[in-house]
Parts: structure tokens; C-alpha cells; sequence
């Protein structure tokens, strides 16, 4: 048997072997891939990014509801709406590996739309709670049912684009988030205004109009959503054949369909990588839910009255967006993401020792500018994580134990912007800037041993012993193999010829 690998760069290498292309009696010669790839696009992205928008506003608007006297509206204290923030986090945390596995198992029109349903009703009844109680018990569900819609769409995107297409992908779908923060103030500001309707505060119709929008939303998902390349009903047999070679030819070789097996869990446990990633994904995850739940907050208690937070909230989020998006095409055009993703978190780091430092209103709120700038951009993360994962569940599952730690640290960073520190926060901040000082270490070290790995493999000292090939550098301790192909799905990304995007 003979094989040839081309080892021309990691983000686009292409592994060739005659003997196994997927449906090889179908002839996609005729494929326009550009015109194919902006039908895909239009398809798969859009719907995404406002399935996300509306599960960054439900899990969000809390805080802008906080402004209108929902707390007091309640009789909660500060201490037990830091709890009702909390308690959101541990099964949002807890959920999200259990329900990539689902999605993977089931598909995502079905799923996705399923829990989106939950969370959209769950939402709506956050407007007709009267307690203490009501508020705990509804939070808890709420990050029961939104926590598969994070990392599924991650997960989701990485099955249909190669690795060097992802980051700006990922980008324009989570600048729906950004677009989130800032509409949320606005529909807040104009939403309170019915305060009184129906005997109802205002705080009260933030809840349950956001929330019937996204129930509207998730019946519309299930007709919307496509589902993986394979079965796309909007792609012909050949387009579909098409995009599964694509995705194989880019070092995904479970793009045709894998059957689970627990050792990919398992797999997931052993790397390295995976903890590494849970510290990068920690790194921005804390801080992203310490900002989205307290920047009107903390710009109001920087001397501005509730509507004027909401509303000095709104070019903070679109100059994010902005970033969002910028950075995420620059990280697939100079595919340099380790050193972007060391710039973002330093520029994070700047911005918050400004903040623990300052005593100026213009000033901390130009902190808050450059703190967005930081934090909301390394969302691109998830393309260079993904991208350096092979086989469908393992990558499932290490996004979802990656995603779900960093998610879990929104338990602690819900809890450090409190009352009694008002009005510099100097405490959340302090430790918000401990969380970047986190990630940016944790990228660090990833870089470091991806590119050990790759130098590795070039030596050949990760080489397989395969049947019917003379190789002087194989190795029984890296395994035996029947075939290349065997030795490629056995292994994954752990494969002699498989190389880490830096």
C-alpha cells in the first residue's frame, strides 16, 4: 500500500489515499466551491447567530430588569440576588458535555430547537414570579435548558468548515452576543415603559416579551435549523458528498460519521489539551459573565441614572461587535492564533488594572471599552480549540467539558461585583483581572505544546507501525496498525500525520 502526506501548512494539510475516499463512485468535479460555500454560509450562520442573540438576552437581561426595581419588587436582598445569579451557572455547567453528546446523537433541528423551547417558556414565567423562590427555582432551569446551545453551535460549526475557516465564522456568529448586550439595554429602556400594564411592573414585561419572542423563535428553529453535512436536506447528494471529502481532506476524518464508542470520552480526559483549553475557556468565560451581568451596573454606579447605564451600555457592546468580527477574520487570514489570542488577553489585562486603579468616571469608562475589546474577540477561541481535535464525539466532548468549567467560573464572577464595593469595585475587578491572567498563561502553555508536537512528528517520533509500509522511524509503542486509514480513525488527532494549527 502506498500513501503521501503533504505537510504544506498545518491549517490546510491534505492527506490523500486512493484506496478510501468517501463515496468515491460519485464524481463532484463540477462543484463551484465558492458559489456552494456562500449558500452554506447563508444556511448555516445567520439562524445561529440569532438562536445566540436570543440566549445571550434571556440569560442576560436580569440585570437590566435589576435597574427598575425588580429586587425591591421581590423583598430580595443584594446577597440573595447574587445567589439567584448563581445557582444559573451549576447546571449550565454541568449539562453542557451530556447534551453535545445529545446533539450529536440526535440532530440538531431536533435538539436545539427542543431546549431553546424550554428556556423561551422559562423565560416568560421569570415576568410572573412573586418570590425569592420563584426567582431561584426559575434560574435553575433556565441554565438547565440553555446550557446545550453554546457549546452545540461550536461544536455544531466545527462539522460543517475546515479548521482555517472557523475563527470567522465563529466570530460573526457570537457578535450576535455583542449585539445582545447592546439591544438589551435599549429594549429594556423602551420596554419599562409599560410599566403598570396589565398590573405588571416594567421589569416584569422585559421578561416576558423577550421571552415569547424566543418560544416564537424555537418553533421556527425546527424548520430552519439544517442539520450536519451528511443529511443537509438543502445540499443535493453530490454538494453533500462534496463538503464531507472537503472536511476529511482538512484533517477531519469523521466528517462521513463515527459511531459512538466511551473511549472518545475517555480519550478527551487523557489530552492534555483538553485541560489546557479548560483554562483558556476559563480565562474569558469568567469575565464574560462578570461583564454582560454587571456593565450597567457598575456605568451606573459610575454617577449614571438607570436608563442613562442602559443606554451608555449600547456603544460599548457594538464597539465589541466590531472587534468580534475584525478579529476573527484576521485570525483565519494571518493564522497566528496563539499571538492574537496573547494580545486579547493582555489588552484585558490593561483594562482592568485601569479599573482597579481608577477614580475617574470618563476615564474607567474608557476601561470598559477597552475590557469589551478583550474579552468578547477571544470568543474566536473555540475555532483554534476545535481545530486542533479530531473525531467528531471526542471534539464534542472536549468542547463540552472545556466550555462548561469556563462556564462554572460564572458562579464566582455572578458573586464579586457587590453592593458593599460600590462605586469602583475594585474587589470584582481584581478578580476579574485574576481570570485573564489565567487564560492568557493557559494559551501560553497550549501554543508551547502544540508546537512541541508538531516538531515531534516531523522527526517521526510519533510514527505508527502500519502493515506493508517500510518505515525506519515507526514505533510499536504509537501503536500497529492494518492501514493508514485504520491508524487515522483509531487515533484522531493523536495520528503521526495529523498537525496542530498554532
Amino acid at each position: 500500500m502506498s500513501f503521501e502526506k503533504e505537510y504544506k501548512d498545518p491549517e490546510t494539510v491534505v492527506v490523500q489515499n486512493a484506496d478510501n475516499v468517501f463515496r468515491s463512485d460519485v464524481d463532484t468535479s463540477g462543484i463551484d466551491e465558492r458559489k456552494l460555500m456562500r449558500r452554506i454560509d447563508w444556511h448555516v450562520v445567520p439562524w445561529l447567530a440569532v438562536l445566540y442573540l436570543l440566549n445571550f438576552l434571556d440569560r442576560g437581561n436580569i440585570g437590566n430588569a435589576k435597574l427598575y426595581h425588580m429586587t425591591d419588587d421581590l423583598h430580595i436582598t443584594d446577597k440573595q440576588y447574587l445567589v439567584a445569579l448563581t445557582v444559573f451557572f451549576f447546571p449550565y455547567s454541568l449539562f453542557e458535555p451530556p447534551s453535545n453528546l445529545a446533539l450529536k446523537k440526535l440532530r440538531p433541528s431536533l435538539w436545539l430547537s427542543f431546549i431553546m423551547l424550554v428556556w423561551g417558556i422559562t423565560m416568560t414565567l421569570h415576568g410572573v414570579i412573586t418570590n425569592y423562590a420563584g426567582l431561584v427555582g426559575l434560574r435553575v432551569l433556565l441554565g438547565l435548558a440553555e446550557a446545550g446551545l453554546y457549546p452545540g453551535i461550536v461544536f455544531y460549526l466545527s462539522c460543517w468548515y475546515k479548521r482555517n475557516e472557523l475563527g470567522t465564522r465563529v466570530g460573526v456568529f457570537f457578535s450576535s452576543a455583542t449585539i445582545a448586550g447592546a439591544f438589551s439595554g435599549l429594549l429594556a429602556a423602551a420596554i419599562q415603559n409599560m410599566d403598570g400594564v396589565g398590573g405588571k411592573p416594567g421589569w416584569a414585561w422585559i421578561f416576558i416579551l423577550e421571552g415569547l419572542v424566543t418560544v416564537i423563535c424555537a418553533i421556527a428553529s425546527f424548520f430552519i435549523l439544517s442539520d450536519f453535512p451528511d443529511t443537509a436536506k438543502f445540499l443535493n447528494e453530490t454538494e453533500r458528498v462534496w463538503v464531507v471529502r472537503r472536511l476529511q481532506a482538512d484533517m477531519k476524518f469523521s466528517a462521513g460519521g463515527e459511531t459512538f464508542k466511551m473511549k472518545y470520552v475517555w480519550q478527551s480526559l487523557a489530552d492534555v489539551k483538553t485541560w489546557l483549553a479548560m483554562g483558556i475557556y476559563m480565562g474569558f468565560d469568567g469575565p464574560l459573565f462578570a461583564f454582560s451581568l454587571f456593565t450597567p451596573t457598575i456605568i451606573n454606579q459610575l454617577g449614571f441614572e438607570a436608563t442613562a447605564a442602559n443606554l451608555l451600555s449600547v456603544p460599548v457592546y457594538a464597539w465589541a461587535c466590531i472587534m468580534t468580527v475584525v478579529i476573527g477574520f484576521l485570525g483565519d487570514r494571518v493564522k497566528t492564533r496563539a499571538w492574537i489570542n496573547l494580545g486579547l488577553f493582555g489588552s484585558g489585562l490593561v483594562g482592568y488594572i485601569i479599573l482597579i486603579c481608577s477614580t475617574n468616571p470618563s476615564l474607567s469608562y474608557f476601561a470598559v471599552y477597552l475590557a469589551a475589546s478583550s474579552i468578547y474577540p477571544t470568543i474566536r477561541e473555540f475555532a483554534w480549540v476545535s481545530s486542533n481535535v479530531e473525531g467528531s464525539y471526542k471534539r464534542s466532548a472536549v468542547l463540552g467539558m472545556a466550555i462548561g468549567w469556563g462556564n462554572l467560573n460564572g458562579a464566582v464572577s455572578s458573586n464579586v461585583y457587590r453592593a458593599v464595593d460600590k462605586p469602583w469595585y475594585r474587589l470584582g475587578h481584581g478578580i476579574v483581572l485574576a481570570y485573564i491572567g489565567i487564560g492568557w498563561l493557559c494559551s501560553l502553555g497550549y501554543y508551547f505544546y502544540l508546537r512541541r508536537e508538531n516538531a515531534a512528528r516531523e522527526r517521526g517520533e510519533r510514527d505508527e507501525v502500519i502493515d506493508g509500509v517500510d518505515n525506519k522511524r515507526a514505533q510499536e509503542k504509537n501503536g500497529h496498525f492494518e492501514s493508514v486509514e485504520a491508524a487515522k480513525s483509531e487515533k484522531g488527532d493523536l495520528w503521526s500525520g495529523f498537525r496542530y494549527s498554532l
